[in-house]
């Protein structure tokens, strides 16, 4: 099979540019040739901000009107494709994919089932754990009876994203506290040990490429500091999360590898979207956007593009992007 075709410059959708997995994809994207059409719920997003983009607001993605929306919003730029930027808009889209498809407009998603088990953390640890697959232990507020009197644990969102609403303790009546204050919380055992992401791209006949990266330093959810190792015990845990939860397309898994426990090597979610940190997988001599972009258009994935070296670090920090009168960006026009 020959690998050398390349899709030709494509009108790209790219949703969520406000956080950092969207907006570092719209640029990537737009340095591979690509016509960017950047979206968000925040007027002043920093994504919006691209030079020789398209910039348009859109509703919340919770919003009844956002999926009518982005319809019209791909209809009037005349978008080939759309691809996500945050965990919000995967149902909605999933729930238009029809309407798009018959407009021309691709998206490279799992089914419903697949993202579902995804989005919801309870879900996904009860699928890891039917498939023999070590996650940390996961509770639901009416089982707090469960835990221990004492421990280290971890109150967070069922359904959150980007560690927001996620809180440490170390005793149950704590824990009982924060599910009060927590939306739709869970409890999971807190695990030590190096966290780990998995860059991964499941080409259409299900092989996998996965670059691995060490979380050295993580704040607010993203991490700031990142190296590239190898682990064949970690790269097989991370194939078979892909496998039982039926993914698809461009995604990354999150774990930790631990010499506590009797398992070295736990999962502990999966994010059916590009990872924050995806330019260190580049960096370290992976063309993942690339060939996740042949991939949607249907094009063969050469898998050994997506090889990469160990020991190629990232660094990143936060900056101010802009400043100024919101009134003189005429670009950010709101999607009806």
């Amino acid at each position: 099979m020959s690998f050398d075709r390349q899709p030709r410059p494509r009108r790209i959708l790219v949703t969520g540019v406000g956080a950092s997995p969207g907006f570092a994809l719209a640029r990537r994207l737009q340095g591979l040739g690509h016509r960017i059409i950047c979206t968000d719920a925040e007027p002043l997003a920093p994504g919006l901000l691209l030079p020789d983009t398209v910039a348009r607001v859109t509703p919340r993605a919770d919003h009844p009107a956002y999926g009518a929306a982005v319809i019209r919003l791909c209809r009037d730029t005349r978008a080939d494709a759309i691809m996500m930027g945050i965990e919000n808009d995967l149902l909605p889209l999933l729930r238009a994919q029809r309407a798009l498809a018959g407009m021309g407009v691709r998206l490279w998603l799992p089914d419903i089932t697949s993202v579902e088990t995804c989005l919801d953390k309870a879900v996904f640890h009860d699928v890891l754990t039917d498939h023999g697959i070590p996650t940390p232990r996961t509770l639901l507020p009416h089982q707090l009876h469960e835990l221990p009197a004492e421990g280290e644990f971890v109150v967070k969102p069922r359904r959150g994203h980007g560690a927001q609403d996620v809180f440490f303790c170390t005793t149950r009546e704590q824990a009982r506290v924060l599910c009060e204050l927590v939306p739709q919380p869970l409890i999971q055992q807190r695990v030590r040990g190096m966290e780990f992401t998995a860059d991964c791209l499941v080409d259409r006949a299900g092989r996998v490429s996965a670059v691995l990266r060490h979380r050295n330093l993580v704040k607010g959810g993203l991490a700031v500091v990142a190296t590239t190792f190898y682990d064949e015990r970690v790269e097989q845990r991370v194939k078979e999360t892909l496998a039982a939860v039926g993914a698809a397309g461009l995604c990354c898994v999150q774990g930790f590898v631990t010499d506590t426990g009797t398992e070295p090597v736990l999962i502990t979610e999966l994010n059916v979207r590009v990872a924050g940190g995806f330019v260190l997988a580049e960096a370290a001599g992976a063309d993942l956007i690339a060939q996740t972009v042949n991939g949607l258009f249907h094009l063969p994935v050469d898998h050994d593009r997506l090889a990469y070296r160990c020991g190629i670090f990232l660094t990143q920090y936060t900056e101010t992007l802009a400043t100024g009168d919101r009134t003189s960006l005429p670009t950010a026009q709101e999607t009806p």
